[in-house]
C-alpha cells in the first residue's frame, strides 16, 4: 500500500466517522475531505472541483426546483388528500392506501419532500380514526423510500449508479428501467407491513400528546398551546409613551417577552359604540385587575401587527405573552386593560400554524430572536412544546432544539411560505382555515403538464437526462408555478454540495489505486463464491453504510467498486449496479439513517427499537426479494455467454 492510498483511506475514513457522529454538517465534512485531497496534491484543482459540474449534480438541483413546482401549486397536497376518500374506516385499508399514494408520489418528488407534505395529512387522518399516529408514520417513511426505486428520478442514488454507466461507456439506465425492481420492492414492503410489519408497530401517542384529534383548527391550536390563558386586551390613552411609535422602535418581544398579534384602531365603528350594521355595544364588565382572555374577535376591523405598525392613541391592542410580562409591559407604558372579548384567538385574515424542527434545522440551538424567524418570515413564534409539553421558560433566553414543535402567528400568505418550507422545519399542525385561504391551484394543470413532458422526454431518450429536468426545472419558473426565488430556496444545497464534494473522493481513490486495491481484495474470494454472492456481499454493504452515513455519498463510493468487480468476475456491472441502488433506499433501521425517519420519530412518538425492529426485518426480506428479481430482469452474463 502506498503513501497516496493510505492517505485517500484515512481521509475516506475520517468522513465516515465524522458522518455517523453528527458532529458537523455532512455537507462541511464533504468539503473538508475534498479539501485534504486537493491540498495534498492527491487530487488536481480541476479533479477536485468536478464534481460541481457533474449532470448528476446539476439533475438533481433541478428535480428540486420541478418538484417545487408541484408543490406550490397544490398537485401535491391535492394528492396527499385522497387517502381521506377512498380509504374508509379500515385501518389496515388506510394503510395501504397511504403506503401506495406515498409511495407514486415519491417517484416523482424527493422523499423528505414527500413526507412532509404528508405528514399532517396521515397524522389528521389517524386522529380522525382514533387511531395512534405510531400505526402509520414508520409506514409512511418506509413507503416514502420504496417509492424513490420506482424511476431514475426517485432518490439520488439511481441517478448516481445510472450516470456511472453511461461515464464507462455503458448505456445508461433509462427512466423506467428501475420500475419493474421497484414494483416488486414497493409490493413486498406493503405485504411485509399489512402481514407482519402492522403487528410490530408500537400504539402509542407523541410524547405528552392526549387522545383526541390534532389541533386542525385556529381554536384547537391555540387551546393545544394555551393560548387563551396569555391573550390581553388593551387599550392606548392618550398621554401613553407608546404612541406614535412603531413595534419595531419599541422592540417590545425583545425587552418584554411579549408579542403583539391584533390591533383594532381609535376611529374604528365600535369606537363610537355601536355594533357593525347597528346597535350598541354593551357595556364591558368591570375590570377588576390583571385578567386573561381568549382573545380576539374577527370581523370588527382588526388588523395585523408587521413591525411597522405604528400605534396611536386609543388604539386596542391584543398582546400575548406571560401574565407578569404583560403586567411589565402594560404598567411600564401606562396601557389601559380591557374585558375580556368572546371569540376567537386570532384577527380575521390572521392564521396560526404549528411547525416541527428538523434535525438539521439552522434554528437548533438558537433563541427565537437569534433564529430571526420574525424578519425572514414575517411572522411571530407564540409558544413552544417540548416533547409534547407548553414549554413554561422564557423563550427570549432559551435555546431551540430539535424536535421542538413552534405555534406561529402571522398572515395567510406568510402561512403558505411557511409550508413550503423543509430544510429548517416542516408544517405538521394546518388549520383547516388554511383551506379558505387563497391558494393557486390555477396552475396545477400547468405543473402536471410539464412534469409529464419532462418524464415523456426522458422515456423516449430525447434528451439527456439532465437537459430534460433542466429544461423542466426553467418551465416551472418562466410559467409562474414556482418563482426564481422560490426554485433557489427550494434546493436542498447540503445534499447538492455533498454529492459534488464526494464525486472527486471517489476519483481520488482510482488515480491513486485505492479502488484496485479494494477490487482485488474482494475479487479472490467472490471469484470463487459467483455473482449471485457479489450481489449479496454489495448489497449487505450498501445498507449497513445508508443507515449511518447519506445513501447519496454511499451510492458515488460503492458503485466505481461493484463496476470494477463485475468486470473482473467477467459478468456485466448492471445488476450489481441496481442491486446498491435497490439497497441505498433501505435505511429503515435507525431513526438516523434518513431524513424522513427523523422527521416522524417525534410526531409518532417512537423509540430507537420501534425502528431497528421493523427495518432489520423489511431488509432481509428486500435483500432475498433482489437476489431473486434482479439477476431474472439484469442477467449477469450477456446471451450466449
Amino acid at each position: 500500500m502506498t503513501f497516496e492510498i493510505a492517505l485517500v483511506y484515512g481521509v475516506l475514513l475520517g468522513a465516515v466517522i465524522l458522518w455517523a457522529s453528527d458532529r458537523l454538517r455532512v455537507d462541511l465534512v464533504g468539503l473538508l475531505a475534498l479539501l485534504a485531497l486537493a491540498l495534498t496534491g492527491i487530487l488536481t484543482p480541476a479533479e477536485a472541483l468536478a464534481g460541481f459540474s457533474d449532470p448528476v449534480v446539476l439533475m438533481i438541483a433541478g428535480l428540486f426546483v420541478v418538484g417545487e413546482g408541484l408543490f406550490q401549486t397544490g398537485v401535491a397536497q391535492a394528492i396527499g388528500r385522497l387517502p381521506a376518500r377512498i380509504a374508509g374506516e379500515s385501518e389496515v385499508r388506510l394503510l395501504a392506501v397511504i403506503m401506495l399514494m406515498v409511495a407514486s408520489l415519491s417517484a416523482f418528488m424527493s422523499s423528505t419532500g414527500t413526507v412532509a407534505v404528508m405528514l399532517p395529512v396521515v397524522v389528521g387522518l389517524a386522529w380522525e380514526r382514533g387511531i395512534p399516529p405510531s400505526r402509520l408514520l414508520i409506514p409512511l417513511a418506509a413507503a416514502s423510500l420504496l417509492g424513490g426505486m420506482l424511476t431514475l428520478i426517485g432518490t439520488p442514488p439511481n441517478i448516481v449508479v445510472s450516470n456511472h454507466l453511461s461515464a464507462m461507456g455503458r448505456e445508461p439506465f433509462g427512466f423506467f428501467t428501475f420500475t419493474p425492481v421497484g414494483l416488486v420492492m414497493v409490493v413486498v414492503g406493503l405485504g411485509f407491513m399489512i402481514l407482519v410489519g402492522r403487528h410490530l408497530l408500537p400504539e402509542r401517542p407523541p410524547p405528552g400528546s392526549v387522545t383526541g384529534p390534532p389541533a386542525t383548527s385556529v381554536a384547537a391550536l391555540s387551546e393545544a398551546y394555551g393560548l387563551p390563558a396569555t391573550l390581553f386586551r388593551t387599550r392606548i390613552p392618550a398621554d401613553s409613551p407608546i404612541a406614535g411609535s412603531t413595534i419595531q422602535e419599541l422592540e417590545i418581544r425583545r425587552r418584554f417577552g411579549v408579542n403583539v398579534v391584533g390591533l383594532r384602531r381609535a376611529d374604528h365603528e365600535r369606537s363610537a359604540g355601536r355594533r357593525p350594521g347597528g346597535g350598541l355595544w354593551p357595556a364591558p364588565p368591570p375590570f377588576p385587575g390583571l385578567r386573561t382572555g381568549p382573545g380576539l374577535r374577527p370581523g370588527l376591523g382588526i388588523e395585523s401587527t408587521p413591525p411597522s405598525t405604528r400605534f396611536r392613541a386609543g388604539d386596542e391592542v391584543w398582546l400575548q405573552g406571560r401574565p407578569k410580562a404583560v403586567a411589565d409591559f402594560v404598567g411600564a407604558h401606562r396601557l389601559e386593560l380591557l374585558p375580556d372579548v368572546e371569540g376567537p384567538e386570532v384577527p380575521e385574515g390572521m392564521g396560526l400554524v404549528e411547525v416541527l424542527l428538523t434535525p438539521d434545522s439552522s434554528l437548533v440551538g438558537k433563541t427565537i430572536e437569534e433564529s430571526g424567524v420574525r424578519e425572514k418570515y414575517r411572522v411571530t413564534v407564540l409558544s413552544v412544546r417540548r416533547m409534547g409539553e407548553p414549554l413554561e421558560a422564557d423563550l427570549s433566553i432559551t435555546p431551540l432544539r430539535f424536535g421542538d414543535t413552534l405555534l406561529v402567528k402571522g398572515a395567510w400568505d406568510r402561512i403558505r411560505l411557511l409550508e413550503r418550507e423543509r430544510s429548517d422545519f416542516v408544517v405538521t399542525g394546518l388549520p383547516r382555515e388554511l383551506d379558505r385561504a387563497v391558494r393557486p391551484y390555477g396552475k396545477a394543470p400547468l405543473a402536471v403538464a410539464i412534469m409529464v413532458s419532462m418524464m415523456l422526454v426522458m422515456a423516449l431518450d430525447l434528451l439527456p437526462p439532465v437537459l430534460a429536468v433542466l429544461t423542466a426545472a426553467a418551465a416551472m419558473v418562466l410559467t409562474g408555478c414556482v418563482g426564481a426565488e422560490e426554485g433557489y430556496r427550494s434546493i436542498n444545497w447540503q445534499g447538492v454540495v455533498l454529492i459534488a464534494t464526494v464525486l472527486p473522493v471517489a476519483r481520488a481513490l482510482e488515480v491513486t489505486g485505492g479502488m484496485d486495491l479494494i477490487v482485488d481484495a474482494l475479487s479472490g474470494p467472490l471469484a470463487l463464491a459467483g455473482p449471485l454472492a457479489l450481489l449479496a456481499v454489495l448489497f449487505i454493504m450498501t445498507s449497513a453504510m445508508s443507515q449511518v452515513i447519506s445513501n447519496t455519498a454511499t451510492a458515488v463510493l460503492l458503485a466505481p467498486i461493484a463496476f470494477q468487480l463485475a468486470l473482473n468476475l467477467d459478468a456485466r456491472p448492471e445488476p450489481f449496479l441496481m442491486g446498491i441502488a435497490v439497497a441505498a433506499s433501505t435505511a429503515f433501521a435507525t431513526p438516523i439513517a434518513s431524513p424522513v425517519n427523523t422527521l416522524v420519530l417525534g410526531p409518532g412518538g417512537y423509540r430507537f427499537g420501534d425502528f431497528f425492529r421493523i427495518g432489520v426485518a423489511l431488509q432481509l426480506l428486500l435483500l432475498m426479494a433482489t437476489l431473486l428479481v434482479v439477476p431474472l430482469l439484469f442477467p449477469f452474463h450477456e446471451a450466449g455467454m
